[in-house]
């Protein structure tokens, strides 16, 4: 970690104890339990009992943090047993959870002092908070399960953000509120891409025509990719029978995940939680030989998981949604191409969707954790990490490694890009996965006629369609790159009596499969291009009678004008249609990102 970032993680952690200090002045029974920096700031869980705090009441919480930050010279530091550790926080479940842990491990246990303010932590503060504390914001409310985990009870997390400077903090709340009104929920209703009614159910999305018309394109885009790649593709059912949930273990590991199961004839099936199972029973239907491998299966499978109704968010959690998933089987030999072309792929789609800024994460296992002891051997897993180390690196690409992300199943690399609000997201996902393999006993035979386990390689370009979506709308503010927005074009009659030409002028557009609108209303040429510009349509088609003047009226295939405006409000004049036509789909064919 940098000097500088570590010391922004620690200004930010100081101001987490702050904020933890205003708020015990303001509610005394509140109880806090973590408050780490962050990425872009900082949080601070708390447990307030009976009282509901809103965000009403964060700009209080900030003028008393103002107040105590004057009296605050320091953090006096004092390693402390565990008895005085539990003794003084005897009221506070969390924290003497806490303690007994980092007793059981025989860790320091320490406590910070700032003014009247005690907290239980691992260090990493300013000298000088009087003169540091100055320029912070309180950002949001929201509900946080204790340690991230469902089973514990929910607390109200408070975040935060503060920066050195006043014009650091100005500049990333005018940003932040930039950001704001590129969020794909604010997005996503404004340009009438997808809905989530009452009426069918929390975290169940709908698309709507338009933003259905972009999902198709990418289906379809990606299809032909994949299959440039040699892969072939299957569709399971949206229910499987129990027993294949039993056989792939997710009845015992994933059920607290999964719907109730559906009584059929005294059988029990239950909504697919995940794609691969079905695509292991398609490997095993027959026998395989080594001359068959490697097999590529692709899906476009749609799964159902349970999520909190306080959880979901927008397309980014649902609970229904559809994965781009492959799975690669391959012999131990072929590995390291196999993921070279999975790498390949990545990039290709990255290129062609105008993807700049994102990173490669390495997610490595942590020996020391009792998940990784469920399948595979630990030699397996030393060599499947490396082979991914090794790949990443042959290929110059910068990478970080976060041991103990891994999922129990095998090593993995994730690709994160960087969205409107400056994080993160997850993308792309490549894994390794001894677990399947073993549960379907999956094999194929070998060159001595014996037979092997395969390997098998989890691949998505996208973790799910939603999720991505929401990242896409987000990414690009709603102005898509023309050969994936949901209407390319849209024609701008100026009068009525325009309208028959620029009727033809749609016909032929849909004849060319260009995704067209007519905008026929009433309505003055200003505000139908204000519409169009709003809608962040790429190109408009304005006709006039100047472009209407032949007595033929259009002439299909024949000599037509239309005046073209870009939805930056550039104008490009009157122009050839035919050739507007050639243009378009020129930059529909080179995956152009601008117009």
């Amino acid at each position: 970690m940098s000097k500088d970032r570590s010391n922004l993680d620690n200004l930010r952690h100081s101001a987490s104890h702050l904020l933890a200090a205003a708020v015990l002045q303001m509610w005394p029974d509140a109880k806090p339990t973590l408050g780490p920096p962050i990425e872009n700031g900082f949080y601070y869980d708390f447990d307030f009992g009976k009282a509901k705090i809103t965000e009403e009441d964060l700009p209080k919480i900030e003028e008393k943090m103002h107040e105590i930050a004057e009296s605050w010279k320091g953090f006096e530091e004092e390693k402390v047993t565990a008895e005085k550790a539990k003794e003084y926080f005897k009221d506070n479940t969390y924290k003497t959870e806490m303690i007994k842990e980092l007793a059981d491990k025989k860790k320091d246990i320490t406590f910070y002092k700032s003014g009247d303010f005690i907290d239980l932590c691992g260090g990493g503060h300013i000298d000088d908070p009087k003169d540091k504390l100055k320029h912070f914001k309180l950002l949001s409310i929201a509900g946080a399960y204790w340690r991230g985990d469902e089973k514990n009870k929910m607390l109200t997390r408070i975040y935060g953000t503060i920066f050195p400077a006043e014009k650091e903090l100005s500049e990333y709340l005018e940003n932040l509120e930039e950001a704001e009104k590129y969020n794909h929920r604010t997005l996503g209703k404004e340009m009438e891409l997808f809905a989530i009614f009452p009426e069918i159910g929390p975290g169940l999305p709908v698309w709507l025509p338009k933003g259905y018309a972009m999902r198709r394109v990418l289906e379809d885009y990606m299809i032909k990719l994949e299959r440039g790649f040699g892969y072939e593709h299957i569709l399971s059912p949206h229910i499987n029978k129990e027993d294949l949930f039993k056989t792939s273990g997710h009845l015992g590991f994933y059920d607290e995940s999964m719907y109730a199961p559906i009584e059929i004839e005294d059988q029990k099936y239950y909504l697919k939680p995940m794609n691969c199972p079905a695509g292991m029973t398609v490997y095993k239907m027959k026998t395989r030989s080594y001359r068959d491998l490697p097999i590529k299966l692709g899906e476009f499978g749609t799964v159902y998981r349970f999520e909190k109704t306080g959880e979901l968010h927008g397309l980014q959690r649902v609970r229904g949604f559809t994965q781009n998933d492959a799975h690669i089987f391959c012999t131990k030999e072929q590995l390291v191409d196999q993921i070279q072309e999975v790498i390949d792929m990545m990039l290709i789609f990255y290129k062609d969707l105008g993807f700049k800024k994102y990173k490669f994460v390495l997610a490595l296992s942590d020996p020391e954790k009792e998940k990784y002891k469920f399948c595979g051997s630990r030699e397996g897993w030393d060599w499947a990490e490396n082979t991914l180390r090794e790949v990443l690196k042959n290929n110059n690409l910068e990478f970080t490694e976060k041991v103990g992300d891994a999922a129990f199943y095998g090593p993995k690399i994730d690709v994160l890009a960087e969205n409107v609000y400056g994080k993160s997201d997850a993308i792309s996902t490549v894994q390794i996965d001894f677990n399947l393999p073993e549960r379907f006993d999956l094999s194929f035979v070998n060159e001595k006629g014996e037979n092997e386990r395969p390997y098998v390689i989890h691949r998505a370009l996208v973790g799910s369609f939603e999720r991505f979506f929401a990242f896409l709308i987000e990414y690009y503010k709603g102005s898509f790159p023309v050969w994936f927005a949901p209407v390319q074009a849209k024609i701008l009659p100026i009068t009525d009596r325009n309208l028959k030409y620029a009727k033809g002028i749609m016909s032929e557009l849909k004849d060319q499969d260009i995704r067209v609108e007519l905008d026929d209303r009433s309505e003055t040429l200003g505000n139908k291009i204000r519409q169009a510009q709003e809608e962040k349509v790429p190109y408009m088609l304005i006709v006039g009678d100047k472009e209407a003047s032949s007595p033929e009226g259009f002439k299909p295939g024949g000599k037509n004008l239309v005046s073209v405006r870009l939805r930056s409000e550039k104008n490009l004049g009157q122009m050839d249609f035919g050739e507007f036509i050639d243009n378009l789909k020129k930059k529909v064919n080179e995956k152009s990102v601008d117009l």
